[in-house]
């Protein structure tokens, strides 16, 4: 049985669990969404959860996901990365990763889809585990067997999943906020964040 994915920025707990199962594919022909994880991610930050959005350069046409450049115009990967930072400097396992993800937000992004993808293998480097990144050669026509979650992960459906609580930065302040952005997970949870993904 096949996963088939959306490509999405910094990936929820959930759209990890289904990547890291091994046999998934992210669709990167099919046409850009607007409003949702395609060039979104949630963090949590000292105000609560803060959406992140990738500015991308708008066309007349609808254009496959890996055809999109980021609006550069805009300096939203040094925003992004400052927000990063006033979020998660202070989780205990942000110094042991920082640099390496601060040295993604600080080269040019010219494609979206290079970008995006060079943070999920970082993520899953930090994860430490051996899982191939498939990406679609065409766009995907899902079989019967088939698994389609591209239009199954998106902020405008809650998941069914339960997700256990784990400690996050900002526990004093707030409830539990499940299936934020992998990043959540890795800066507080660091090492053990496996475990959590295949619970």
């Amino acid at each position: 049985m096949r996963a088939v994915l959306s490509l999405n920025y910094l990936p929820n707990v959930l759209w990890m669990r289904y990547l890291l199962k091994g046999n998934a594919i992210i669709d990167v022909h099919e046409h850009f969404v607007k409003q949702t994880y395609r060039n979104r991610t949630k963090i949590l930050s000292a105000n609560g959860p803060l959406a992140l959005t990738i500015p991308v350069i708008k066309t007349a046409h609808k254009m496959p996901i890996h055809e999109l450049k980021p609006d550069n115009s805009i300096h939203w990967q040094r925003q992004h990365w400052q927000s990063l930072k006033s979020a998660y400097g202070s989780a205990p396992y942000f110094i042991h990763y920082a640099d390496a993800f601060e040295k993604l937000y600080t080269t040019n992004a010219n494609s979206l889809l290079e970008f995006e993808i060079d943070l999920i293998k970082l993520c899953i480097k930090y994860l430490k585990v051996d899982v191939q990144v498939n990406l679609s050669d065409t766009y995907i026509d899902c079989l019967s067997s088939d698994i389609d979650l591209r239009q199954h992960i998106t902020p405008k459906v809650v998941p069914n999943e339960v997700f256990k609580p784990y400690l996050q930065i900002f526990a004093e302040k707030f409830a539990f906020e499940p299936n934020l952005s992998i990043i959540d997970l890795l800066f507080n949870q660091g090492p053990s964040s496996i475990d959590y993904i295949n619970n």
